[in-house]
């Protein structure tokens, strides 16, 4: 089933285009990477399909339906930001007793769970919280709300490496116990990349990369070995990145490796690895970069 559906879907503002003629759909049950630098239009995306913008062309729906000022779709969507902000004069008990109001699959005993988790101080003034409480605030409304739709931009950053292992940890077990759609935009790729099962890679407002995870590391290869072998069979792919040290070269390489391509490989003395998810991240959007 379509959860979010955009065909040619391009956003302006002024003399920049924010985001240009982006086609992809996301599908129910499944967490999704949305990745790429800053200024790639990843915000802008998000705030698109989460009703807080509008103004774009080409079609845009989520559920079916067209998101902007539209409360039955948007009833359905959870948006959880690193910047979040909340009313000036609440304690952290009462942005939860709000969100519980706001969110129809809302789970009062699994947000009360988090709060413990996360050590929150339920009677404190979410003016007077740290960054990392505030962060830690965020995620909880975010897993509890167990919206079909939920999207994570950079909530986490506040949190400390071990804070920030508690909710991959919740997320990923909640997730198997009710499964909805997730959409987690980061720039800790290597710390999420074991949750990710689909990416979607925006840079300059285009979309490079609309990849399951599996298939990614399957077509993204590093290859080393004598610089002569290496360049020989790079010939039949897509150099991203080229690095030489003496007669050896190290090269990332993009497109099929096949048993025949990695026999040949092996017969031109050459080791072939894949890459992690952030470096193929970083590979592919600096070749398009140069490129420009």
């Amino acid at each position: 089933m379509s959860v979010v559906a955009t065909t040619g879907l391009t956003k302006r503002f002024g003399d920049v285009t924010a985001l240009d003629n982006v086609t992809f759909t996301l599908t129910e049950n499944k967490i999704y990477g949305l990745l790429g630098r800053n200024g790639a239009g990843k915000t802008t995306l998000m705030q698109l399909i989460t009703g807080q913008q509008g103004g774009a062309s080409g079609d845009l729906t989520v559920f079916g339906e067209r998101p902007y000022e539209n409360e039955r779709a948007l009833s359905q969507v959870a948006f959880i930001k690193e910047s979040q902000t909340y009313p000036a004069a609440y304690q952290v008990r009462h942005v939860l007793s709000l969100a519980g109001r706001l969110f129809p699959n809302w789970d009062e005993d699994f947000a009360q769970s988090l709060v413990d988790d996360f050590d929150l101080p339920r009677r404190r003034n979410v003016r007077k919280l740290s960054r990392g409480m505030t962060s830690a605030l965020g995620v909880t409304i975010g897993l509890a709300a167990r919206a079909p739709l939920t999207f994570f931009d950079e909530p986490y950053l506040g949190l400390d490496a071990v804070a920030r292992q508690l909710f991959y940890d919740r997320l990923l077990a909640d997730y198997a116990e009710n499964p909805r759609t997730v959409v987690l935009s980061t720039h800790l790729i290597d710390e999420v990349a074991d949750l990710i099962e689909h990416v979607l890679l925006l840079d300059h407002g285009k979309l490079l990369l609309d990849a399951s995870s599996e298939d990614l590391r399957g077509e993204v290869m590093e290859a080393s070995g004598p610089a002569e072998a290496v360049d020989e069979f790079a010939t039949a792919h897509a150099v991203l990145h080229r690095e030489q040290l003496g007669r050896t070269a190290r090269t990332t390489l993009r497109g099929a490796f096949d048993n025949a391509e990695r026999m040949r490989a092996k017969k031109l003395g050459i080791d072939l690895a894949p890459v992690s998810l952030q470096q193929a991240v970083v590979r592919l959007t600096t070749e398009r970069t140069n490129a420009r």
